[in-house]
C-alpha cells in the first residue's frame, strides 16, 4: 500500500502485534506517548478524513476519493493494515539510511583504503545499523525491537577500535541532525559512544521460529558501493518465521532498464541534464511491500532540502508479464565470492535465456524483478556457503507481493525460521516474474544438477 493507511489509521482502532490496543494511534502523526514522529497537525479522532491520497490503478496518479476511504473506515473495502505503523517506521528508517550512504559514497570512491578495517564501507555499515536500531527503538519501543544483522556491538566495543567507534558516532550524529526532514524527532542531544553501543546492542539476536524480529542488511553490495555503483539497504520484519513486510533502499538504482548498461558516471551526467522532480526521477528508490497486500510500491529518495511527506509520490510496481524464456531477461550475478557463475550461466543458456542479461548486484536483483526490468534471477551458492536471511527476506516478500515467485531450487518457499541462515535451502534460490517461468527454471535445475560439480 502507498502508506495512505497512515491517515486512515487516525479514524479507527488499530490493533498492533504488541500485546495491547491503542485507541488513539495515528500513523502519520503518531500521537502516542513515546512517539518519534514529528507532529505536523492535529485532527479530531471522531471525524472522517477529508483528503486522503490514493493511487489510481489506471495512471498511478494521486486523488482523494472520500467515499472510497469512508468505505475503508467502515471495513467495506479490504486494505491490509496489520503492520501499518511498522511499515511507516521501516520506510523512514531506510530513507534515512540511504541519505547517510549517499553522503558517504564520495568518500568510498576516493578512498584508497577500501580493504582497511576502518574503511568508509565499515563505517557506513555500522552507522546504518545504528540509525535503523535507533529509529525502530524510538518509534516502536526498545522492548519490542530485536534485530538480526551482519554487524553487532562487539565489532565496535573492542578497545583497539576506538577510532572506528568515533567515526561511527560522528556519522550517526550528522545523520540524526537531519531527522526532522524525515518527520522523525531528532535526539535532544548528540549521542555519545556509550549510547551508540547501547542502541546497536539490540542487534545480537540469532533469529528464531517464534516471536518477531527485524532482519537488516545494512550495506548489501559493498563492491558496487565502493566503486560508485549499485548497493542496497534491506530491512524486513519476520514474525513466527514468516516475513510480514520488506523494504529495499536502492540509492543508485537506474529507473530505466537501458541505463543498467551504462556506468554510474553516465547516469550522473544524465541526472544533471534532466534534474529529477518529486514525481519523476532518474535513479534511486525505496521499494516496499506488506504481506497480503498483493501490491508492491516504489517511491523516490528524499531530495536535498525537502521534507518527507507520506506517501512521497509512491507508485505501484509489478512484475513483468513475459512468460516466454526466449523473451525473458536474466539477472546476471556480478559477485563471484559465494556463488557459482558457471552453473548459473550454463543453466540460463540451456533454457533459452538469450536476451542481453542485466548485470546487477546482490539484493538489487529482487528490485529488478519487482519493477519489471528483468524476469529471472538464480543463485546457487558454492559448497559450504550458507545464505543469510537478511540478504533475501525483504526482496522475497516484495517480489511475491508484486506478483512473482521466490523459492529454493526444489520449489519450496524460503524458510526464515531457522536462525541466521537459510539452513534448509535446497541447492539455491530461484526468483521469477511468474509461475510459468518459475516451473521451467525449476525443471531445468533438476535436469542439470546431477552433472554439475556443486
Amino acid at each position: 500500500m502507498p502508506l495512505y493507511c497512515s491517515t486512515l489509521c487516525a479514524n479507527m482502532a488499530h490493533t498492533l502485534k504488541l500485546g495491547k490496543r491503542n485507541e488513539n494511534f495515528i500513523c502519520s502523526h503518531a500521537q502516542t506517548k513515546d512517539s518519534c514522529f514529528m507532529s505536523q497537525h492535529h485532527k479530531p479522532t471522531n471525524t472522517l478524513p477529508t483528503h486522503i491520497a490514493s493511487v489510481s490503478k489506471s495512471d498511478q496518479s494521486f486523488s482523494s476519493p472520500v467515499m472510497e476511504e469512508d468505505q475503508k473506515v467502515l471495513g467495506l473495502v479490504s486494505e491490509p493494515e496489520e503492520y501499518c505503523r511498522e511499515l511507516d517506521v521501516a520506510v523512514r528508517a531506510v530513507q534515512m539510511s540511504c541519505f547517510l550512504c549517499q553522503k558517504l559514497q564520495d568518500t568510498w570512491i576516493s578512498s584508497s583504503q577500501i580493504s582497511h578495517p576502518y574503511s568508509p564501507l565499515t563505517v557506513a555499515g555500522l552507522s546504518v545499523n545504528t540509525i535503523v536500531s535507533w529509529i525502530l527503538s524510538k518509534c516502536l519501543g526498545s522492548e519490542n525491537v530485536s534485530i538480526v544483522t551482519e554487524k553487532d556491538v562487539q565489532t565496535l566495543s573492542n578497545t583497539n577500535k576506538s577510532e572506528l567507534l568515533e567515526d561511527v558516532v560522528k556519522t550517526v550524529n550528522e545523520c540524526l541532525a537531519e531527522a526532522p526532514r524525515f518527520g522523525v524527532e531528532e535526539p535532544k542531544s548528540a549521542l555519545g559512544t556509550s549510547e551508540v553501543l547501547e542502541i546497536i546492542s539490540c542487534s545480537n539476536l540469532v533469529g528464531s521460529a517464534s516471536g518477531r524480529f527485524w532482519a537488516l542488511s545494512p550495506l548489501d553490495g559493498k563492491m558496487g558501493s565502493a566503486c560508485g555503483d549499485q548497493y542496497a539497504v534491506g530491512l524486513s520484519l519476520i514474525e513466527d518465521g514468516e516475513v510480514v513486510l520488506g523494504v529495499l533502499g536502492c540509492p543508485n538504482y537506474p529507473m530505466r532498464k537501458d541505463w543498467f548498461s551504462y556506468h554510474l558516471s553516465y547516469q550522473r551526467m544524465i541526472s544533471m541534464l534532466t534534474p529529477p522532480t518529486s514525481e519523476t526521477w532518474n535513479k534511486g528508490c525505496i521499494i516496499y511491500a506488506e504481506r497480503g497486500g498483493r501490491k508492491a510500491w516504489i517511491q523516490p529518495l528524499l531530495h536535498v532540502n525537502k521534507k518527507y511527506v507520506w506517501p512521497n509520490h509512491a507508485k505501484q510496481v509489478s512484475v513483468s508479464s513475459v512468460d516466454n524464456l526466449a523473451l525473458a531477461t536474466f539477472c546476471q550475478p556480478i559477485e563471484k565470492a559465494n556463488s557459482s557463475h558457471t552453473f548459473t550461466e550454463g543453466l540460463a543458456q540451456s533454457v533459452g535465456l538469450s536476451n542481453q542479461p542485466l548485470r546487477v548486484y546482490n539484493m538489487m536483483k529482487y528490485a529488478a524483478i519487482a519493477c519489471g526490468h528483468a524476469e529471472v534471477f538464480m543463485k546457487f551458492a558454492r559448497a559450504g556457503y550458507k545464505e543469510k536471511i537478511w540478504d533475501h527476506a525483504a526482496g522475497a516478500i516484495i517480489i511475491q507481493e508484486a506478483g512473482g515467485m521466490v523459492t529454493d531450487a526444489k520449489g519450496n518457499p524460503l524458510d526464515f525460521s531457522e536462525g541466521l541462515n537459510l539452513e534448509s535451502l535446497d541447492r539455491g534460490i530461484v526468483a521469477c516474474a511468474g509461475t510459468t517461468l518459475h516451473e521451467k527454471i525449476i525443471d531445468a535445475v533438476d535436469a542439470s544438477w546431477v552433472s554439475s560439480c556443486l
